[in-house]
């Protein structure tokens, strides 16, 4: 396996289609935000730093790095489904604002924030179990808490839903959260 030492950069190069990299182990921060891409074959298999692939035209994360250390950002794009994410992300993963119905595929383990707002959710089902901060479902169209995390180590934001109405008591009684509950 090749090792890249520092940070690859390849935002706004109107990139249709990622070099390959599937061999590449890179130890900082792999940037391919800002582009034309439809999927994430090429990416490298582990990234030591954080993974941005926002502001494209994904319609799913296969061929997502297995192992991110630092944080996973997936933000504005057009998933439909979280299948391919790395399971175990040191940092936060950022999902919102895409067309998801469901977390399925999405990381068990995050320690940091976990932002799912602003898609077309129904429930929590595939949420990670264990979020280490932070934990944002707000503006979706969840009908239940089923599938929510266990554990929040933060805050805990879930306003704005239009399927239920969804109160802190609710919240409580299926997730120990450290934080507040902000409904």
């Amino acid at each position: 396996m090749k090792i890249i030492n520092g940070d690859v950069n390849l935002e706004k190069l109107i990139l249709t289609e990622l070099p390959d990299l599937q061999d590449v182990q890179v130890r900082g921060g792999f940037y391919c935000n800002e582009n034309y891409l439809q999927s994430l074959k090429g990416a490298p298999t582990h990234v030591s730093g954080s993974f941005w692939c926002s502001n494209n035209y994904l319609r799913s994360l296969e061929s997502a790095p297995t192992s991110v250390e630092g944080s996973f950002y997936c933000i504005n794009n057009y998933l439909q489904s979280l299948e391919g994410a790395p399971t175990h992300v040191s940092g936060s993963f950022w999902c919102s604002n895409n067309n998801l119905r469901s977390l399925e595929g999405a990381p068990t383990y995050v320690g940091g924030n976990f932002y799912c707002k602003n898609n077309n959710l129904q429930s929590l089902e595939g949420a990670p179990t264990h979020v280490g901060r932070n934990f944002s479902c707000s503006n979706n169209n969840l009908r239940s808490l089923k599938g929510a995390p266990t554990y929040v180590g933060g805050d805990f934001w879930c306003r704005d839903n239009r399927g239920i109405e969804i109160t802190e008591e609710m919240i409580r009684e299926v997730c120990d959260v450290k934080g507040e509950v902000y409904v």
